[in-house]
């Protein structure tokens, strides 16, 4: 946790290494090509659906459609078999982190058991997604029964499409986990990462044509929304390596007679955003679990109330309250498992490092957790803004080129492409060291 001041790999750097080590090499290469497979597995159609019929439909689906699709690169509107996506698996995790904080057991598994017992949390996670998976996907095959091309019977095709989809389901959650395991960065954000990159050249060249055909008034709403677009980047791009750095200072230590060893300046940095891109792609898949369990149940009451979440309704402001504390709660949450205030008070008192004008002990965790809350509001109300406000001026504004595609989509982007780089990063800094060593 104790960071020294020092020169980060250039890119010149990184490119040199990438050239000579076979390591890195190998595990880029490892990461594009499960990409490639993953992206591919979109176009292997479901069969047996009138995809006319169907697109008709989504062409009526709004803005919850869209955003749906973004997150599974296209597969809803395709129809593929990697339709799902991670989306399943991303639930899952959601279940269980939710459950950790909740079931001692699960939480001893994760703190006190090492390797060993996240490996059991990975593996009841992959159990969940399962289970999750199989019923989002006879919500799905319910849906796309009405557009079946054969005449199967009900059970049938709805057992057929259900089995094709939660098995590419499965499969993408496997390829993830070989990318976060073999290949560079973390692989469920590179698949989400890969789906909404997969959408942007529809989004662009739709704008540009409604530039080109539209009014005055198109063309000055879409200059603002990409202003604000433009904007929020740099905001998050600000937040995301936004930090508050703590000095601290240790005990010299004597060496034989009268020597001391240099104080070093150092400093405990506490992030601004602790949890990531994780809050809000939490928050972003939690609000419609309201929806699918209203559309499993066929429940009236339950549809009229998840409606009310629904992006494109009239009224927008439920949805846009309740996704904003959603990312503000995941913000905390994300926050409580990324520092432990009395881990890092006990490690700093261990190692004879204190902070200046702190007591060592209770009151530096004391002192740890009030700052890490303020920085984590600061941060939740930032992602909060950063989803809701574009979205508004895309309202607005009536530019609905970027249905689906808005600021939540953006700060995965660059969440996700700054957390793989700093994974490069860390790599050659590695490298370099081992070449040091071996001088």
């Amino acid at each position: 946790m104790l960071v020294s001041r020092g020169r980060n790999p250039s890119a010149a750097e990184v490119i040199t290494q990438l050239v000579k080590s076979k390591e890195l090499r190998e595990r880029v290469l490892t990461t594009l090509g499960l990409l490639l497979i993953i992206r591919l597995g979109i176009y292997i159609p479901i069969p047996g659906i009138d995809r006319e019929s169907f697109q008709s439909f989504l062409d009526q689906g709004g803005q919850l459609i869209g955003f749906l699709d973004i997150f599974t690169g296209g597969g809803i509107s395709t129809l593929g078999i990697f339709a799902l996506g991670i989306l399943p698996f991303i639930n899952a995790s959601i279940i269980l982190q939710l459950l950790t904080a909740a079931i001692p057991q699960l939480e001893d598994l994760q703190k006190n058991e090492g390797e060993a017992g996240r490996r059991k949390i990975a593996q009841i996670t992959r159990y969940v997604a399962l289970g999750w998976g199989f019923i989002q996907s006879l919500v799905f095959a319910s849906i796309l029964r009405q557009y079946a091309i054969e005449d199967l019977g009900e059970v049938a095709f709805v057992i057929q499409t259900s089995l094709a989809l939660v098995t590419g389901s499965m499969v993408v959650m496997w390829l993830s986990e070989i990318i976060t395991e073999k290949g560079i960065g973390q692989g469920a954000s590179l698949v989400i990462f890969l789906n909404i990159v997969a959408t942007l050249p529809k989004a662009l060249s739709s704008t540009i044509e409604k530039a080109q055909t539209g009014d005055r008034n198109d063309v000055v709403g879409i200059i603002v929304l990409l202003s604000v677009f433009l904007i929020t980047i740099v905001g998050i791009i600000f937040v995301q390596e936004g930090a508050r750095r703590l000095p601290i200072v240790s005990a010299k230590r004597q060496i034989g007679g009268s020597n001391l060893l240099p104080n070093r300046q150092s400093y405990l940095p506490l992030k601004l955003n602790a949890g990531g891109v994780m809050p809000i792609i939490f928050a972003s898949a939690l609000i419609f679990l309201p929806i699918t369990i209203a559309n499993f149940t066929k429940n009236p009451i339950l549809i009229r109330a998840a409606s009310a979440l629904n992006p494109g309704a009239a009224n927008p402001w439920p949805y846009a309250i309740t996704f904003f504390a959603l990312i503000l709660g995941f913000a905390y949450f994300y926050a409580s498992l990324t520092i432990n205030p009395i881990d890092i008070a006990s490690n700093l008192k261990r190692g004879g490092v204190a902070l200046p004008g702190v007591r060592p002990g209770t009151a530096t965790a004391n002192y740890l957790s009030g700052v890490q809350n303020r920085l984590t509001l600061l941060g939740g109300l930032f992602l909060g803004s950063v989803a809701i406000i574009p979205a508004a001026v895309e309202r607005a504004t009536n530019v609905q080129t970027f249905q689906g595609l808005g600021a939540t989509s953006l700060l995965i982007l660059v969440g996700v492409a700054i957390d793989t780089a700093k994974q490069v990063q860390t790599y050659v800094i590695s490298q370099r060291y081992e070449g040091l060593v071996r001088q």
